[in-house]
């Protein structure tokens, strides 16, 4: 849907009345495109507050994959030619001295994850102070922090201030700027032994596992033994795992739901899952490519937390898969993508994203949309899949549909029944949550518990501010939104621990659709205007958002739930 008022401020009339009235004055901005695939506007600064807890060669490797020139100085002062930069090992990363006469930067990357202490946050505002009047139009800037230490409260004190001060500075950039904070765990925080499991005939129990810390019991897997290299085996274990099946909410259970055991997948024999993980350049090069390009135009004031710890290899891997090459350009080629309520709006937006990075897509939306649904997947050289996703054999059907199994699933499929709660019928209420929220956990029980997504997978959910911050005449799509948020920082780390995949979702505001051109004119400006950028986004902004999580590259983000609201003024 066009919006009117951004293009009347970029007439002449327009921008004098902005300036002289006071009223928002959007920026123009640059998102991706085969053209303009980075940002513009001079070199990424690298800086850094006090002394970094990481390893700086990993960072610089990490921040080459941006595609920028990078520049590097210390906190403290404007870097400059006399700066004594310590010189990048690799020559694929040079460092280019930072002059008075070359100072506008496109981006800038502040890693402060060694700030411990409250008087070394006077670092943050040396180090940028004097560089931020210098950062181009649709600028960026990630402060990389470290995970709050519970063990350590002047660290959590300082390392959580981050989090204030990057959403503020978001909301004070403007010229479609952002700012962004990045967490990074610390591996060993990762590599603690897995919750010990008893197996059958050690304890009695009968077959009944016991997880140390777990109200819940599973069944003990039988011991397979699988080679790990040099003639050795290891006894690794298999067997059934309660995930949690949804039951329909046309008949809901009279008492506590108890979820019937779902058989895994049978083994195969692999070389033995890693203790391990990503290094800390892995870790960060797709999130740097996403946040510090035009493809996160739309992203602002989030945190992101990255865990370099998760394996990368064997049964439990989330990383890259060894036997799939790395291409920038296309990253998910080989890869198999399923996205629901793909026919249109974001839907056929994310499809069309995933295909770009070179996914063979399936398509799924309601029979009903079966015309738009084949055109787009002809177009895209994927597969029509026309199923109601709420059917209760829609987990089989799906199974018995796909070619090969999935690398991606995209849950994009979502209605709204709009109606304040004290007029809302029990039928605008119940398919709201059945189609956002029970079918989303119904699917995925079903697809990992067949093992119809591959170790090295990726889930990502479809959330919404919504679900966040609430909204009026919304009480049950924010329920179910919300609920999705739920599911994915619970089933995040049991996900990649048992099926070596990650879960995330994307938590999208005010996206110019079909659905947001149906609301009524007043609430649909102030929608627009209500955050940091002062537009609404576009559902490439989403879809972009959604190709950084299904990245093969992505394996250390799990469990996050980024908004793409152009940092909205509602929620957190």
């Amino acid at each position: 849907m066009v919006d009117r008022y951004l293009r009347w401020t970029r007439t002449g009339p327009g921008r004098f009345l902005t300036r002289r009235l006071g009223l928002p004055a959007p920026a123009r901005l640059h998102r991706w495109s085969a053209e303009r695939p980075t940002l513009e506007g001079g070199p990424l600064l690298h800086l850094t507050a006090g002394r970094s807890a990481y390893d700086t060669d990993a960072l610089a490797a990490a921040l080459d994959a941006c595609g920028l020139v990078v520049r590097t100085g210390t906190g403290g002062a404007r870097p400059s030619s006399t700066d004594t930069a310590t010189p990048r090992e690799s020559p694929e990363s040079p460092v280019f001295p930072v002059s008075p006469e070359s100072s506008a930067t496109s981006a800038v990357l502040l890693d402060a994850t060694g700030i411990r202490t409250i008087a070394e946050l006077d670092e943050i505002h040396s180090a940028l102070h004097p560089v931020l009047r210098d950062l181009s139009s649709n600028g960026r800037v990630v402060v990389l922090g470290s995970v709050p230490d519970p063990d350590d409260h002047h660290q959590a004190a300082a390392q959580q201030a981050l989090e204030g001060f990057v959403r503020s500075l978001g909301k004070e950039l403007g010229k479609g700027r952002t700012a962004q904070l990045v967490r990074l765990r610390p591996a060993a925080d990762a590599e603690a032994e897995p919750p010990t499991v008893v197996a059958e005939g050690t304890d009695g129990t009968d077959g009944v596992a016991e997880v140390e810390g777990a109200t819940d019991a599973r069944p003990a897997p039988a011991p397979t033994p699988v080679a790990v290299g040099g003639g050795a085996t290891r006894t690794v274990r298999t067997g059934t795992v309660r995930l949690g099946v949804v039951p329909a909410l046309d008949d809901p259970p009279a008492g506590p739901v108890v979820a019937p055991v779902t058989a895994l997948p049978a083994p195969v024999a692999e070389p033995a899952r890693a203790t391990g993980g990503t290094d800390t350049a892995e870790a960060l090069r797709s999130t740097f490519r996403f946040l510090l390009s035009p493809r996160s135009a739309y992203v602002s004031g989030q945190v992101i937390t990255l865990d370099p710890a998760l394996p990368t290899t064997g049964a439990g891997a989330t990383g890259t898969d060894p036997h799939v090459p790395a291409d920038p350009a296309h990253p998910l080629a080989g890869r198999t993508a399923l996205v629901t309520g793909a026919a249109r709006g974001i839907g056929a937006t994310v499809a069309r994203t995933l295909a770009r990075d070179g996914a063979h897509v399936v398509l799924l939306d309601v029979p009903q949309s079966e015309p738009e649904l084949s055109a787009l997947a002809e177009s895209l050289g994927g597969r029509a899949l026309p199923l109601d996703i709420t059917a209760p054999d829609a987990g089989d059907a799906i199974v018995a549909a796909l070619p090969c199994d999935l690398d991606v699933l995209v849950h994009n499929a979502g209605i709204t029944r709009d109606r304040r709660l004290v007029n809302m019928p029990a039928d605008r209420w119940r398919p709201v949550l059945d189609v956002n929220l029970a079918s989303v956990l119904r699917t995925t029980d079903h697809l990992l518990a067949s093992g119809a997504v591959r170790a090295g997978g990726r889930v990502v959910a479809t959330a919404s501010i919504a679900g966040i911050a609430g909204n009026t005449g919304q009480t049950n799509y924010a329920a179910s939104k919300a609920g999705v948020i739920g599911m994915v920082r619970s089933l995040a780390p049991r996900a990649a621990a048992e099926y070596g995949v990650t879960v995330n979702a994307v938590a999208p505001g005010f996206i110019e659709t079909r659905m947001t051109a149906a609301i009524p004119l007043v609430i649909r400006e102030a929608g627009r205007r209500m955050n940091s950028l002062s537009q609404g986004g576009l559902p490439e902004d989403v879809a972009e958002t959604v190709a950084w999580f299904a990245d093969p590259g992505s394996g250390a983000v799990n469990g996050q739930v980024v908004r793409v609201c152009g940092q909205s003024l509602l929620g957190a």
